[in-house]
Parts: C-alpha cells; structure tokens; sequence
C-alpha cells in the first residue's frame, strides 16, 4: 500500500491533512445516520423512479473509440430536462457522474470499462451548458449551498435523483438493459469521480438496477469531519456558510456519502488519495471505510493534484475498473 508523499505547494494548509499513511486513513468511521435517513433516500428515490423520463436520442455528435455518441435529453424530478451524451447499446449499461465544473464532453468517461457498452452520461442539474437551469447557479462555490436550508430543497438530493432518471432514460433507450434489477436481469454499472463519486455513494444504495461500483476521489464524505478542515474545493464554501449558520448540520447529516455507504451493499471500488487539496482525504477514506459490501481499495497518491507517476496510476485504475466490472456485472441478452 502507497505512504504519503510530501509535495511542494502554494495552499495554506496541509493537503495530507497530518495523515502520513493510509493506517491512520483507514481508521476514520461514518457519521451515525440522523433519523429517518433511510426513509428520506427511500422516498427521493421512489419519487424519481415514478418520473416517466421521455429520453429523446439526438444526431450522432462525435464517433470514437468504436462509440457512437450522440446527444439525450430526458425528464427529470421537477420536470427539469437535462441534456447529455450518450452511446449506443449492446451488453452493459454505465451511469458515469462528473465532477464539479459539469461536462462539456465525455473525455476519459470513455471508452467504457467493458466492450459493447452503453453509457449515458448526465450533466446534473445547474452543472455546465448542457445542465443549466434557471436558478441553479453553475459555480460549484454556490451550486453546493443552493437551498441548503433545507433537506427538502438542497440542490444535492435533485442532483442524485437525476442520476437515477439517467438509470431510467438509459434503460428506456437501449432495449437490451430494459430488465435491469430484475431477477436474472443484467445489472447496470456506476462510475463517479470527486462530485461524482459523492452523488454515487448517496444515490447507489436504493437502486436495485445496479450490480457494481467505482467511486474516485469521493466527496461529501464525514461532514462533521470535513467542516473542520479547510480546502480549495466546494466544501470550503459549506465551511464559510456553517460559520454563519450552524444549523445547517443538521441537514448535512442526510447529505453525508460516509453515513450513506453504510447502506451501500453492491460491490464496489474505491479509489482514494493521500494528498488532495480540493477533497480532504479522511472524508475520502471515510466513505470507503464505511461501505457495507464488497470492496476493494486502491490507494492514489494525490487527487485534484499533477504529479510524477499520475498517467502510470491513471492507467492502473482503468485495468482495475476493467477487471473489477469484468468479474461482477451481468451481461444483458
């Protein structure tokens, strides 16, 4: 397993945050779940899973890497519709989240860990062009705090709800994935990085329709943990407004990755980094630590970070994504 690496930088705290091995990393734990958690996500949940998601498939816009991508809209809770790339069908299915800052196109989302892949990739709401919705702000300074005051209209619970109606948009598209979650059914697959990865750890654990994980740099994990310690991302935005208004832990704690992975049963893999100046690493650690099921963790040595030796560690975690998707999704057809 890596150690901590000491880098030069310019930040005015410590993006290792004092932890100098993965050992003391792994000890950090979840917050206990506030009342009424489960029905909370439960609830969201079956309320996105009744939204009838109409996906529109648009013109091929680029082809790549054996994919066809073309642009999607689809309907979301609230009756947002959202656009976003996608690639047609065959035998898998992946919902791939992004980070904050939205997406413009697919990038290293693709190609797919498995051949004869679809993925549908959402662009959440408020998050980039293809995102935008009036009243969301597109600054993940201010998207992060938008209706925080209250669990009922934070931005964070839509935005996960969009993931599932990407699940419901994907599985109306391709024919193939239609029996996704259903017994013999195939399984789909969830790749999240940093918001993504957060968004993925509070989505995952109400939907039956996926069989497996990936969750990279993720955030929103151990709030209690992460208002203490400062950082270059968007949680240093919650930081500044809890000062303000202390009150807003108490909404946080429905919105804690850490709290939801202890739900989280699918097999799941988790990359997490030493030293990361936008995401503190023991809120990182945290949501890999508490996952309820299968894991497997592989150890980064920076997020949010160029460094020597990134490309080499990059292509080591598409191996692993590949091998670990490879042994557990279920094939449709």
């Amino acid at each position: 397993m890596a150690s901590s690496v000491a880098f030069s930088h310019d930040f005015a705290f410590d993006p290792a945050y004092g932890y100098d091995a993965p050992d003391a990393l792994l000890g950090i734990p979840a917050p206990p779940a506030p009342d009424g958690f489960d029905a909370f996500w439960q609830d969201r949940h079956a309320r996105a899973r009744a939204v009838d998601t109409r996906p529109v498939l648009g013109p091929v816009e680029e082809e790549r890497d054996g994919v066809r991508i073309h642009g999607v809209t689809y309907t979301s809770v609230g009756g947002v519709r959202l656009a976003l790339p996608a690639e047609g069908p065959v035998r898998h299915g992946f919902v791939v989240g992004h980070g904050y800052g939205g997406r413009q196109e697919p990038g290293r989302d693709l190609p797919a860990p498995l051949p004869g892949a679809a993925v549908i990739l959402p662009c959440v709401r408020g998050m980039g062009e293809r995102g935008r919705v009036d009243g969301i702000p597109d600054l993940a300074a201010e998207h992060v705090l938008h209706g925080i005051g209250s669990c009922d209209t934070y931005v964070i619970g839509d935005c996960a709800a969009d993931l599932w109606c990407a699940a419901s948009a994907l599985t109306a598209l391709v024919p193939e994935l239609a029996g996704a979650g259903l017994p013999g059914g195939p399984r789909l697959g969830y790749l999240g990085e940093s918001f993504g990865g957060g968004l993925g750890a509070l989505a995952l654990p109400w939907d039956d329709r996926f069989g497996a994980a990936q969750l990279t740099v993720p955030t929103f994990g151990n709030h209690p943990l992460r208002l203490t310690l400062p950082c270059a991302g968007s949680g240093e935005a919650v930081r500044a407004h809890h000062r303000e208004h202390p009150e807003v832990v108490k909404v946080l704690g429905y919105f804690d990755a850490a709290t939801a992975a202890t739900r989280l049963t699918l097999p799941t893999l988790v990359a997490a980094a030493l030293f990361d100046p936008s995401v503190p690493p023991p809120g990182q650690f945290a949501v890999h630590n508490a996952l309820a099921g299968e894991h497997e963790l592989q150890v980064l040595t920076a997020g949010h970070f160029a460094y020597r030796g990134m490309v080499a560690e990059a292509a080591e975690l598409d191996a692993n994504r590949t091998r670990f998707f490879g042994e557990r999704l279920t094939a449709a057809g």
